[in-house]
């Protein structure tokens, strides 16, 4: 049994967006009604222009029908011109709230969904499917109202005109409809599959252009261009069997059609010989028709396009409707500004099918500083990543001053974090708007003031336009150093009470990491501390370090107790002394 077509959730969206529109939606309509109004004016006046001018010859005639074909033309070009703006102020306004409802969920979902999803795949979602579902809104919609008046108008004339004739004539209208059907719904498949396709090669473009350093240094422009020529196929073959789909639904149609316009021709020119019918009535007659079987005929390309927009639907909502596992209670607590403990009780964290942390106890002082060592792997950005929420535990919960994490705002939990990674990140802005992150209304003063702690003033002033330069995309005009002591100036700005710096200087060389290092202890006055190192010759400052090995905690203390107890820290210590680091 064939499953009934029923309205999605999401679909009812879409129709309620539109619905919002109904004043332009109202004032469109009545302009269609024009056109078609007009369109089977038209072909009714053929009729007396014929017998009354060209057979009865007359002459007041002459005058008043080209007068009424001119109002007639006059006014169906001003409801086109209204069924265009109407209609397409409202295919705009509705791409733009769903652009706007998939780029907010987006943002909000958590960090696992970007790390599951490539950003190739989701840049394609807000330009090419959103803008397929802008054409089925401003064409589909409005070719399907704009055709149910031209076909309702026409109807009426040519059975106005020979209603017999008209039985006829419909007669063949719903074998017509049967290629609308069939090939829309391959149509619908096909496009799905060509969707996917453009956000693979769209992911696939994003990786190389931001990765062609790597490309050049290893010669694999070769190898790259083969995987684009392979993707670039693939889009080609579901291309033209779109196309197949579609171009097969015409030609039927004309076939049928075709049929239908022969028997009207050659039953009416028998009425006509036989003098049952006027010459201007029958050719006014035939004209309707003709005008009929075109809109008839255009609702095949509508539907195709109505399923591209389906598709293209389904893959937009498929991402709004999406649940974040991040969730705020109902009446989430906010919590002060202030020096906090930080306490990870009986936390157990599982990542996909693995568990990473097990039975994790730390308890960590305002102001204290606790360094997490251990081998790649182990679990200690994971552990770290617990505290903004960026994941949920599995088991066990984090207090901030004894309150459970999930028990706060989201908002309010992460003004009180500050964080600063590996990998600088920054935008392409102002050097001003990047210190200022998530405060555009900053004075000069405050700005300046972190730069200066940060060690980041003295290179920001040497560049021509100082503040307000411009930093190229992920900070490309800066060097490594340079970029992050940018990012720790923008934590010093933020002035958090907890801190998380997660390996922040291993990538720098030793110049800039002596200059980081100076940057990263003014930051760390008075902050709770969460420092993740990779060379562990950088964390000996630490209050306590934890070790984490296979996401358990199998050691803790400061530097020079753990390095006399021989443990794992010890072996860790001696495999980085041994490599000189």
């Amino acid at each position: 049994m064939k499953k009934k077509f029923q309205l999605k959730n999401r679909h009812k969206v879409l129709i309620s967006m539109i619905k919002e529109n109904k004043f332009r939606l109202f004032l469109a309509t009545c302009c269609m009604i024009t056109v078609a109004g007009t369109q089977a004016l038209a072909a009714y006046l053929i009729e007396p222009a014929l017998d009354d001018i060209f057979v009865n010859k007359d002459t007041v005639m002459l005058t008043w029908i080209p007068l009424a074909i001119l109002i007639v033309f006059f006014l169906r070009g001003l409801g086109m011109y209204g069924q265009s703006y109407f209609m397409s102020y409202v295919g705009e306004g509705i791409i733009r709230q769903l652009r706007d409802m998939l780029y907010k969920r987006i943002t909000d979902l958590p960090l696992s969904f970007f790390y599951q999803e490539k950003t190739g795949v989701l840049m394609s979602r807000l330009t090419n499917d959103v803008n397929i579902i802008k054409n089925m809104v401003s064409n589909a919609v409005t070719g399907a109202m704009h055709d149910f008046f031209k076909i309702l108008f026409l109807t009426v004339t040519i059975f106005y005109l020979i209603w017999k004739l008209a039985l006829i004539a419909f007669f063949i209208l719903p074998i017509a409809f049967y290629p609308i059907v069939v090939f829309g719904k391959r149509v619908r498949r096909v496009s799905t599959g060509w969707q996917e396709a453009m956000a693979e090669l769209n992911s696939f473009l994003h990786e190389t252009f931001a990765g062609n350093k790597i490309v050049k240094a290893f010669g694999m422009e070769t190898y790259e261009k083969e995987r684009f020529y392979s993707k670039s196929r693939n889009l080609f073959r579901l291309e033209m069997k779109s196309v197949v789909a579609k171009a097969l639904s015409s030609p039927v149609m004309e076939i049928f059609g075709g049929l239908g316009i022969a028997f009207v021709i050659w039953f009416g020119g028998t009425q006509v010989i036989d003098g049952h019918l006027t010459v201007g009535k029958f050719i006014a007659f035939l004209a309707a028709v003709l005008m009929l079987y075109e809109p008839v005929k255009q609702l095949s390309k509508l539907n195709n396009v109505l399923q591209e927009g389906l598709a293209a639907t389904d893959r937009v909502f498929d991402i709004i409707e999406r649940e974040s596992d991040i969730r705020e209670i109902e009446n989430p607590r906010e919590i002060e500004t202030r020096p906090h403990q930080v306490t990870l009780k009986d936390v157990y964290f599982r990542y996909e099918d693995e568990m990473v942390l097990k039975n994790i106890n730390i308890d960590v002082q305002p102001g204290e500083v606790l360094a997490l060592a251990g081998m790649s792997g182990g679990g200690k950005s994971s552990l770290v990543n617990l505290i903004p929420r960026f994941y949920d535990v599995a088991r066990g919960a984090i207090l901030i001053d004894g309150i459970d994490i999930r028990e706060l705002s989201l908002s309010s939990l992460r003004k009180q974090i500050a964080i600063v990674t590996q990998e600088p990140i920054l935008f392409n802005e102002s050097i001003r708007n990047n210190i200022a992150y998530g405060n555009p209304d900053a004075s000069d003063a405050e700005v300046e003031a972190a730069a200066k702690a940060a060690y980041a003033y003295d290179f920001i002033m040497d560049f021509p336009r100082q503040f307000d330069t411009n930093i190229g995309e992920l900070g490309s005009r800066l060097s490594g150093g340079e970029k992050q002591r940018i990012c720790i100036a923008r934590a010093l700005f933020k002035n958090a009470p907890i801190l998380i710096l997660d390996e922040a200087t291993s990538s720098l060389d030793a110049e800039s990491e002596m200059l980081v290092q100076k940057a990263l202890e003014n930051l760390m006055k008075g902050r709770t501390t969460f420092v993740i190192a990779h060379r562990l010759s950088t964390i000996g400052y630490a209050d306590r370090i934890v070790v984490i090995v296979g996401g358990r905690i199998v050691e803790q203390g400061r530097h020079d107790e753990l390095l006399t107890a021989k443990g794992e820290y010890y072996k860790l210590y001696q495999m980085q002394h041994k490599n000189g680091q």
